[in-house]
């Protein structure tokens, strides 16, 4: 999804932790902090190793940090999508989706759901849209409000491991 030049894993391994952290905090939405902790697991042997340390700076997260990260993900289908005002992931993400051209009811579905949710647990919704389609978002968000509040942290955090996933194998080689 990433529009700049593929980052080669040689390089990261040799970034100081501030190079490190800006050439990879777009992994996380507005959330270097995540790729800046792992930065001393260095050298990744493979992007897939360069995510697990990731996901083990998550997993070792308090939950007032696994919070604020899913806090900084915008809704799905918000007027601030429709209108391209997220990151430029965000944005290529919602669109492969089709969440940038729904039908009123669609946007009227979205933003019942996207309330309710929030309503429930106090944070948008977080799905790897580039993994789904309109119909099954919008079932996994209907099904998903019979969560409680840690399994709906727990899915929070999976789907953004797939969402950080897809953007390192996109912007990085090995």
């Amino acid at each position: 999804m990433s529009s700049a030049p593929p980052l080669s894993l040689k390089l990261l391994n040799s970034m100081n932790r501030t190079g490190f952290a800006t050439a990879l905090g777009f992994a996380f939405e507005l959330s270097p902090w995540v790729v800046e902790r792992a930065w001393s697991e260095r050298p990744f042997a493979s992007v897939e190793a360069l995510h697990a340390a990731m996901m083990d700076v998550l997993g070792a997260a308090s939950v007032e940090d696994k919070l604020a990260l899913i806090r900084a993900h915008p809704e799905l289908a918000s007027k601030a999508a429709i209108a391209k005002q997220l990151t430029a992931e965000s944005n290529a993400e919602q669109a492969s989706a089709g969440l940038d051209r729904l039908t009123p009811e669609e946007f009227a579905r979205f933003h019942d759901l996207n309330a309710a949710y929030s309503e429930r647990f106090g944070f948008p919704f977080i799905i790897c849209v580039r993994l789904n389609d309109k119909a099954s978002i919008l079932a996994a968000m209907q099904a998903r409000l019979a969560h409680d509040e840690t399994q709906e942290i727990a899915e929070a955090i999976a789907q953004i491991g797939l969402i950080s996933k897809l953007r390192l194998l996109d912007a990085v080689t090995d």
